[in-house]
């Protein structure tokens, strides 16, 4: 008999947006089988109005509070209410920022939401968006020599939002479909700069991909056509394989990865070709 599911209140509070504390949040709780998980979010506590309204939701559901907040009112604040009502608050950038402070010999800003500020770096990833969409699915290919990264692959096999996701790292991505019986533009063939990367799947999974997306489309009954018969999806993605092995790209399998995974990969061949990373 399996053991019994353990429940619990999770608290994620933030003085910015609470991108950080999310996803380290659930990359924890990642590793906990059987476990079952509410979870209160409470962005923005830059006043001591916005944290007595949290401290209210922490009273009426006690649970593990994981927290990012710059302010040492706000954060001394919380800590005595956590240990009047005996939950667990952790800080979970005080480790690394100190150890970092102490790498570098200087003190922290104490800014909160700092890594979301107005830089080049943010106006990088806008004009990386902006690129995505205008090359999105082979468009646009008299630029696509403007591009860092141009992701290459038969379709549905998450060329589009892997894109995206490199777009938010400043990645200037393109994506061009290989579409059967219509030849690649020569644009892609010559082009010597940037990073060319193949994306392949597993015939089978990805008829499912292609069924699941058609069912979505409301395309009518459940028939077979070549864009979802097992044995022409197969002799798309030899095809594909050939023509990468023959042009001399690098080639990712998504069978079995996210579009993290996915971007990551790519971005590890970015970097391996020497190129920085933003």
């Amino acid at each position: 008999m399996s053991p019994e599911r353990k429940n619990f209140h999770l608290h994620l509070l933030s003085d910015a947006t609470g991108e950080t504390v999310q996803s380290l949040g659930r990359a924890c709780l990642a590793q906990f089988e059987d476990v079952e998980v509410d979870e209160h979010y409470w962005p923005l506590i830059q006043s001591e109005a916005a944290l007595d309204k949290t401290i209210e939701g922490l009273k009426s559901a006690p649970g593990f509070v994981i927290y990012t907040l710059v302010d040492p009112v706000l954060r001394d604040k919380l800590e005595a209410t956590c240990t009047g009502l005996g939950i667990p608050c952790i800080s979970v950038l005080d480790p690394v920022v100190m150890k970092m402070a102490a790498y570098l010999g200087v003190r922290s800003s104490g800014r909160a939401g700092g890594q979301h500020a107005l830089d080049a770096g943010y106006f990088n990833r806008i004009d990386a968006m902006n690129f995505v969409l205008i090359h999105d699915d082979g468009q646009a290919v008299e630029s696509l020599h403007n591009a860092d990264i141009v992701l290459v692959g038969v379709s549905r096999t998450s060329k589009t939002p892997t894109c995206i996701y490199l777009a938010n790292r400043g990645i200037r991505a393109a994506n061009v479909p290989m579409v059967p019986n219509c030849p690649l533009p020569p644009e892609l063939l010559s082009m010597k700069g940037p990073l060319i990367v193949g994306l392949t799947e597993d015939p089978a999974r990805l008829v499912n991909v292609r069924r699941n997306r058609m069912r979505l489309l409301d395309n009518g009954p459940d028939q077979d056509t070549d864009y979802t018969e097992l044995e022409s999806v197969r002799d798309e993605v030899v095809a594909a394989r050939r023509l990468f092995t023959d042009q001399g790209w690098p080639v990712i399998d998504v069978t079995r990865r996210s579009i993290e995974e996915t971007a990551s990969a790519v971005l590890q061949l970015y970097a391996e070709g020497g190129h920085k990373l933003p």
